[in-house]
């Protein structure tokens, strides 16, 4: 049993080795972008939703409430960052069901991909909020010796984020593969099971400690109070 879908090469195009982990990853975008393209094709206020449209609604208005509630305010660029990351990471998950669907989130190369797209979107989060000077100002707080402790802070986050999800989905393969060789009729079922409820616990998450970071790093710096006269 291959544990990692790095090692399995799909084609080679040119001499380049194409394994399941970029092919799966197509596959995620094309199963996302289609069926919110078929769900919203005749998003008008004169046609009654359906109910993929339902659906999709509810979907999206779970995240913007997790998402408002972390951050105490409503920021349309936070829910198409960390709701794009919780849909495409447990789309991922959910996929393991199709037999030979190796998921991407278990390839170390993809966990790190999504963390750094949180290093990288952090920072700019927080400059387009506080402007270049005051993001640059949070690393010296509360004094200038805490400089290099909270770039290493910084550093940790997204190397935990990665090895967070790609531990947790890795071990889930190890234990299935064990189990399969001890009782291969009855503990795969229970372990998928396990599986699929994992995946979307991990998929909440990465997406809530991405908008947590976020969060913090676009909050409004509190003003000191007025002395009195």
């Amino acid at each position: 049993m291959e544990l990692t879908p790095d090692t399995n090469i799909v084609f080679a195009p040119w001499g380049f080795g194409i394994n399941a982990t970029i092919v799966n990853t197509w596959i995620i975008m094309a199963v996302l972008t289609g069926t919110a393209a078929l769900v919203t094709r005749n998003l008008r206020p004169d046609v009654p939703p359906n109910r993929w449209r339902t659906t999709l609604e509810v979907i999206v208005g779970g995240i913007v409430g997790q998402i408002a509630e972390i951050t105490e305010r409503r920021d349309p660029r936070i829910l198409y960052f960390s709701g794009t990351l919780f849909l495409f990471i447990v789309t991922a998950n959910l996929l393991t069901v199709v037999p030979g669907f190796d998921t991407p989130t278990a390839s170390l190369s993809t966990t790190v991909a999504l963390a750094l797209s949180v290093l990288i979107a952090v920072p700019l989060f927080g400059i387009g909020s506080r402007g270049l000077g005051g993001y640059l100002r949070t690393y010296l707080e509360p004094s200038v010796i805490m400089l290099p402790f909270n770039i290493i802070s910084e550093v940790s986050r997204g190397i935990s984020l990665a090895i967070r999800l790609y531990g947790n989905i890795m071990s889930g393969a190890v234990i299935a593969a064990i189990l399969l060789g001890v009782a291969p009729f009855f503990f795969p079922v229970v372990m998928d099971m396990l599986g699929l409820l994992t995946g979307v616990i991990q998929a909440y998450i990465f997406a809530i400690l991405a908008t947590v970071y976020i969060s913090s790093a676009t909050a409004a710096t509190p003003k000191p109070p007025k002395e009195a006269p």
